[in-house]
């Protein structure tokens, strides 16, 4: 069986995704700040701290005795503050860089001797991320935290392609979850969750071995 990594996983997309891969029967190691409600033999779930070392260094003894190897990490925990930039503090920017791009650096590097030649990892980003693409008020911090998580795919993608694994950004538009509901009160997304997930799926099973150091558009709006 082959082992996957999800990070934010107690609702929305993460949560989804973690049904996706019990469904078609992976190991799963399920990590976010909150419980996963979701029950499984194939889910081991971890209350986890993307910014905190400690999280990181249980995560590694976790592997290393039960799993010895990851296949996919995806990256998809993420924060967002919608804000004026002029209101933002350095603290709220610091805050949302630590989920957003920091700790998705301490976590790769963390578990990177855990990964195989032909593993990949997918990171979650946002079409705000991409340059040229329209671009939202109040998303200074969360956009350009998904920019520097793109430009890390792709310098990655550069250092890993001898030894792996395969590193792709996929650069979601806007999915009916928890943080947008947040964000953005009483806005509709036309994407379901669910849906977002089997589209992450079949990427995970199909896109490494055609992409690497890819920032891909994932988006029914124009751009």
């Amino acid at each position: 069986m082959k082992n996957v990594i999800i990070t934010g996983t107690s609702s929305g997309l993460g949560f989804e995704l973690v049904n996706k891969f019990i469904a078609e029967n992976y190991n799963i190691i399920s990590l976010s700040r909150s419980t996963c409600s979701i029950k499984s033999s194939l889910v081991e779930h971890c209350n986890f701290d993307i910014t905190n070392p400690k999280s990181i260094s249980e995560l590694k003894k976790l592997i290393q005795s039960k799993y010895k190897t990851i296949d996919i990490l995806i990256n998809n925990a993420g924060m967002l503050i919608n804000k004026p930039f002029v209101e933002l503090s350095k603290k709220e920017f610091i805050s949302v860089y630590d989920v957003n791009f920091f700790g998705v650096i301490e976590l790769i590097q963390g578990i990177l001797p855990f990964f195989k030649s032909k593993s990949q990892i997918i990171n979650i980003s946002s079409i705000g991320g991409i340059n040229g693409t329209n671009k939202f008020k109040g998303l200074s911090a969360y956009s350009s935290s998904k920019g520097a998580l793109n430009i890390l795919t792709e310098v990655l993608a550069e250092e890993f392609k001898e030894t792996g694994p395969v590193i792709n950004s996929l650069c979601l538009g806007s999915v009916q979850t928890k943080m947008l509901e947040q964000a953005f009160p009483g806005y509709k997304a036309q994407v379901q969750p669910r849906e977002m997930a089997n589209f992450i799926y079949d990427f995970s099973q199909s896109g490494g071995k055609v992409f690497n150091g890819k920032i891909i558009p994932i988006s029914l709006l124009d751009t």
